[in-house]
């Protein structure tokens, strides 16, 4: 088998074993630069990936407030530590927590006026990121692009039974 983009990208000078040794070694290099892209856009801004992603999921919830485990569910990336993440958040003025009434172990969380000023600062400088990122494609490779991701995900949730909970699992 021929050298594959990847393995001279990686000076890998052995072939993978199997193609899907490949396609792994490969996404996950992708994600990688991805995820280097999209911090280099938050960054200048005081924030991380993880905690834009907080901030649009409570933007999209707007003005409802979210409980701390359903945006733990919510990321895109799992984040283990979600309360020092939120408490980075909060330091910052950007999301406010309040105690549920109802219920004393939960936490409510919603996006602060600031919050919402920054992730409208945020929203072209991330768009035109995410549009570069995918610049070498026409939408019909992202289409597909999007159904492939879609089906290797479905493969891994009902592999491992790690299917994220619904909203309606999460609320009861």
């Amino acid at each position: 088998m021929a050298d594959s983009k990847i393995q001279r990208e990686l000076r890998q000078t052995r072939p993978f074993a199997a193609e899907f040794q490949e396609a792994g070694v490969a996404l996950l290099r992708t994600s990688d630069q991805l995820q280097r892209r999209l911090a280099a856009a938050v960054e200048p801004h005081g924030l991380t990936v993880q905690q834009y992603n907080v901030l649009r999921i409570l933007r999209g919830a707007h003005p409802e407030a979210v409980p701390t485990l359903e945006i733990a569910t919510r990321m895109i990336e799992q984040a283990p530590g979600i309360t020092r993440l939120l408490d980075r958040l909060e330091a910052k003025k950007l999301i406010e927590r309040v105690r549920c009434s109802k219920d004393r172990r939960r936490v409510l969380c919603t996006i602060a006026p600031a919050g919402l000023a920054l992730l409208a600062e945020l929203d072209r400088p991330m768009f035109e990121t995410e549009r570069d990122c995918f610049a070498s494609l026409s939408g019909e490779q992202i289409r597909s692009l999007i159904q492939l991701l879609d089906d290797l995900r479905e493969g891994l949730y009902s592999s491992t039974q790690l299917e994220p909970e619904t909203k309606e699992e999460n609320s009861k």
